[in-house]
């Protein structure tokens, strides 16, 4: 999951989303589901604080 750019993994998740309010998936689908949109979350919000981190040290730099 790491090696997906943000706006793929965003992408994912949007899709995931509109999975889960049709209503129609089966509640091991649905686990699945969960856990993927979990992962994803988790890489998404790693790479906002990489790329925070990455500002800082370029302003703290100059």
């Amino acid at each position: 999951m790491s090696d997906l750019k943000y706006d793929e993994a965003m992408s994912r998740l949007e899709t995931i989303l509109a999975e889960l309010e049709e209503g129609k998936k089966s509640v091991d689908e649905l686990a699945d589901l969960v856990k993927e949109a979990s992962a994803l979350v988790k890489a998404c919000r790693n790479k906002l604080k990489t790329t925070e981190e990455d500002i800082k040290k370029a302003f703290d730099g100059a």
